[in-house]
């Protein structure tokens, strides 16, 4: 820094300034403006990456769940009726003659699909309908209520016209109603599905229960092997640390292939249980392509995640508190739930937030071990990304579940409070 003078030749006599006549103010305010702008350029390189690798996915994806434009691009005469028809209008005349008109355009920009397409996300059956009334359209003349009905007598479904007003608008919140098992009836009203269609509240149940599950046995298994780690010489405790970081430079489908082969029918654990005697031939146990399949597998390979957080915060804790609680006459017990335990609340906590984020979200296992019973949310988004190509759907299952893991994050903080986070 310049040097600092308090000389009466200043501008302000008695003032500090530097050499160069500048207030010292001012001149400690530009050195922090140029310490700040190299420490913004120092991490612009990164701030870039997260937003384009990381926010914008998301944000694009947040769009998409709310964003479908096939049917109103496509259908511009029906969406021009349906918009000027109050809801629970039934279709007149003319509302089948827009149709005929937006189907022979559909026809000939083969988009007759895309339109069947997105209708039959809220009416199921209804994309065969709309590809064959597109391949017959130039025969569709007045009247046209009754061409229609010769077609296919689903035409005059009030549902369908409901389900094609609901696609009228490119922005729609159908999609996460779809994902909470919930439509909209003839006169708009918020219904739930039938009950042989109620798939996503189950599943989403499924996933929390069984990642709760994964969260408290990953605890459990854990605890006592950081403690050992935390309590070892260093010699030994860097030994045993291999084997609890050895899974990481394994192949996590080597690991999850491992599992089938131990546990299936005529795997390694039923051979022994027979060969004991503990199991009956022809009573082999289904450990695998069910839930318990999924909760091994996935306990097995999110262990670390706890032990780590845990060994963590148990590696600096003196064990002379211990002692000195022990020698004042509180028993283990005592001594372990009033000073120790508490000490290891933080690293429980991020341990706990680390699994139960990854399981909530976890596809590779669930889908190799878990068969129909053992699939979790992550599975049907895959399904609606890579099957059904329902992408809109997909986009509105992944935001409620990044809401859930947001929400998560909110109760880690009030409970525990995130400054008290530690991972390492």
């Amino acid at each position: 820094m310049a040097e600092i003078s308090s000389s009466a030749a200043g501008p302000a006599p008695g003032r500090l300034t530097t050499a160069d006549g500048i207030p010292l103010k001012t001149a400690l305010a530009a050195a922090e403006a140029r310490a700040r702008r190299r420490a913004l350029l120092l991490v612009l390189p990164l701030l870039l990456f997260i937003l384009v690798t990381f926010v914008a996915p998301i944000g694009q994806m947040l769009h998409r769940s709310v964003y479908n434009p096939s049917f109103p691009q496509n259908m511009p005469a029906t969406v021009a009726w349906i918009r000027d028809a109050p809801v629970g209008t039934a279709p007149d005349e003319a509302a089948f003659e827009a149709l005929a008109a937006d189907l022979r355009a559909a026809d000939e920009n083969k988009t007759a699909g895309v339109v069947g397409t997105r209708v039959n996300y809220e009416y199921p059956g209804s994309r065969s309908m709309f590809t064959k009334a597109a391949r017959a359209a130039d025969k569709i003349t007045p009247p046209f209520r009754a061409a229609f009905e010769d077609l296919d007598s689903d035409w005059t479904d009030p549902e369908l016209w409901q389900a094609m007003r609901a696609t009228a608008s490119a922005y729609t919140a159908n999609f996460y109603l779809a994902a909470l098992d919930r439509t909209r009836d003839v006169a708009g009203h918020v219904v739930q599905v039938e009950e042989d269609r109620q798939v996503y509240v189950k599943l989403f149940v499924r996933t929390l229960a069984l990642s709760l599950l994964i969260t408290v046995l990953t605890f459990f298994l854990a605890y006592p092997i950081a403690h050992l780690l935390a309590t070892l010489p260093l010699r030994h405790s860097n030994l045993l640390m291999i084997f609890v970081l050895l899974p990481f430079w394994t192949s996590l489908l080597v690991r999850t292939t491992a599992w089938i082969v131990l546990l299936q029918s005529q795997g390694v654990v039923n051979n022994t249980l027979v060969a004991s005697g503990l199991v009956a031939d022809e009573a082999r146990i289904q450990m695998i392509y069910n839930q318990t399949g999924t909760v091994v597998a996935m306990t097995h390979i999110l262990l670390p995640f706890m032990v780590l957080p845990l060994y963590s915060v148990m590696r600096p804790i003196n064990p002379s508190y211990v002692r000195a609680a022990r020698s004042l006459g509180a028993t283990s017990w005592t001594a372990f739930r009033r000073i120790y335990f508490p000490q290891t609340i933080p690293g429980i906590g991020a341990g706990a937030l680390l699994v139960f984020i990854l399981a909530v979200g976890y596809y590779i296992t669930p889908a190799l071990v878990g068969g129909s019973d053992g699939q979790l949310i992550s599975n049907l988004i895959a399904f609606h990304m890579t099957k059904s190509l329902n992408w809109s759907m997909a986009a509105a299952l992944a935001a409620i579940l990044l809401a859930g893991v947001l929400v998560l994050y909110w109760l880690y903080d009030r409970l525990i409070g995130i400054d008290n986070l530690k991972l390492g």
